[in-house]
């Protein structure tokens, strides 16, 4: 019988190496798999929806239909959220299908507890930041005699129903960051990253995000936020962090909206 060949000290020190990067390797997989094709389907269908949901609201809202008849109704709250949020997590879920991954190796690292500490710490050095460039900017485009206006989503909450606003407040915390994170962070930055471009996503994608929200005085706010996010994600590998980070800023707006409200009415 023939005995066995003892293992070198090389292959030993590569066996363990195998092993313990296993788990990174498969957790990391899906962020260098993107096929160009699909990334641009993908985009090209949260376009369209986009598109398709604001010219349905519009037609509907002409026509009175009732639940559509203002920004308001429960109807135009609906279709004016999920056109692209809605998309991109339903167009996102045939997307990673197609790559053969899931939703939890996306989000990376499952240790819920390090990717919320994470958070927290960014937070915390983050929001100063934030706060100072938005009052830095309205101050800005108020001596420019530039209208300074609020966020549409914050003119919403404000003229909503009880439940619409329930509704708003899931929206927030919850659908946003999901869909927003997976398509700047987990997409696109990841996407120019892996042709070569990491400052482009970087900054380029931070820039997106930003000018979605479509809000002079919050834009720099937004930007630098972006970049955060941005950091968390490589700092954690996946979308966990990032998430949690977006829905913890998004809270803080709901909470401090809410206390403003209770101190006019008092």
């Amino acid at each position: 019988m023939r005995t066995p060949r003892a293992k070198t000290k090389l292959e030993s020190e590569i066996c363990v190496v195998t092993s313990s990067q296993f788990g990174y390797a498969e957790r990391m997989f899906w962020k260098k798999t993107w096929e160009q094709e699909a990334v641009l389907a993908l985009l090209g269908g949260i376009l369209v929806a986009c598109i398709f949901g604001n010219l349905t609201l519009g037609l509907l809202q002409q026509e009175g239909v009732r639940g559509f008849r203002s920004n308001v109704s429960p109807g135009s709250v609906l279709l004016a959220t999920l056109s692209f949020h809605g998309a991109a997590l339903l167009l996102g879920a045939a997307f990673l299908k197609f790559h053969e991954t899931s939703w939890r190796e996306v989000f990376g690292d499952t240790e819920w507890k390090r990717c919320l500490a994470l958070a927290l710490k960014v937070l915390i050095v983050v929001a100063p930041v934030v706060l100072g460039l938005k009052a830095a900017s309205e101050i800005l485009l108020q001596r420019l005699h530039w209208a300074v206006e609020e966020q549409s989503a914050v003119e919403l909450v404000r003229g909503a129903g009880p439940w619409v606003r329930i509704y708003l407040f899931f929206f927030a915390i919850i659908l946003a960051p999901l869909a927003e994170e997976f398509v700047f962070r987990g997409l696109l930055f990841s996407f120019a990253k892996h042709l070569g471009w990491p400052k482009l996503g970087w900054f380029g994608v931070s820039f997106l995000f930003a000018l979605m929200h479509a809000n002079a005085p919050i834009f720099l706010s937004l930007f630098v936020l972006a970049l955060a996010l941005t950091w968390l994600y490589e700092k954690a590998e996946g979308l966990l962090a990032p998430v949690m980070a977006h829905s913890l800023f998004n809270c803080a707006n709901v909470v401090m909206l809410l206390l403003q409200e209770q101190s006019k009415r008092s």
